[in-house]
């Protein structure tokens, strides 16, 4: 199991939750919705021994869970760091801390058992992605021990 998986069990099963905003509100970490440019998703800011993630006002309701998930995958992995704006490209991006980010988020927002509750469908990885809020690009970062046994 990848340590960024190991990390995202841990959390859900202390916090009894997988709702990165639930989760931030447990860690003190203050969720800021606030109205930015409409290619910057959201960022994590931390100042002061203060977290801090800021999610785009304007962004379309269904990505601001992944947005909020995102931002706390960079206040757990990476607390010091003030990292860059989560645009529209770095979905794809290659930058270290964004793709674990991005697997954080989807590690989080994809639990093994709510994937598996689809196991007799004939829904891709990547459409059950988009049912439980994840970008379907970001499939690919979904690591299932029964993986092909499934899809």
């Amino acid at each position: 199991m990848s340590r960024i998986k190991k990390l995202t069990k841990k959390i859900t099963e202390k916090y009894n939750t997988n709702n990165p905003y639930e989760i931030a509100k447990f860690k003190n970490i203050h969720v800021i919705e606030h109205d930015l440019h409409e290619s910057i998703y959201g960022f994590y800011k931390y100042i002061r021994r203060n977290k801090f993630i800021f999610i785009n006002s304007s962004l379309r309701q269904e990505l601001k869970p992944f947005t909020c998930a995102h931002e706390l995958g960079h206040s757990e992995l990476h607390p010091r760091v003030n990292t860059p704006f989560l645009k529209r490209g770095t979905l794809f991006s290659i930058d270290k801390i964004e793709v674990e980010a991005n697997t954080f988020a989807v590690e989080l927002l994809l639990p093994d058992e709510k994937v598996y509750e689809y196991k007799y469908t004939n829904l891709s990885l990547c459409e059950i992605s988009e049912i439980l809020g994840v970008p379907g690009e970001l499939a690919h970062l979904k690591t299932l021990k029964e993986c092909q046994k499934i899809f």
